[in-house]
């Protein structure tokens, strides 16, 4: 039986793909350091999150 050359057109496919972009992650200021942050993470910089300390902060070299 015959097979046809194509199963889905470029379009179709190109279309479906299309959402396969990366998205850069969204970055909010730590309202303690000032700093680029993960929202709803412990800051990296500093340790605090929700005006608690978590972890030890870092120290700058």
């Amino acid at each position: 039986m015959a097979n046809p050359k194509r199963r889905f057109s470029k379009a179709r496919t190109r279309t479906r793909r299309s959402m396969w972009r990366l998205v850069a992650p969204n970055l909010s200021e730590c309202p303690r350091c000032h700093k680029l942050r993960v929202p709803h993470r412990v800051c990296p910089y500093c340790g605090t999150y929700d005006g608690r300390q978590y972890l030890p902060p870092v120290e700058q070299a």
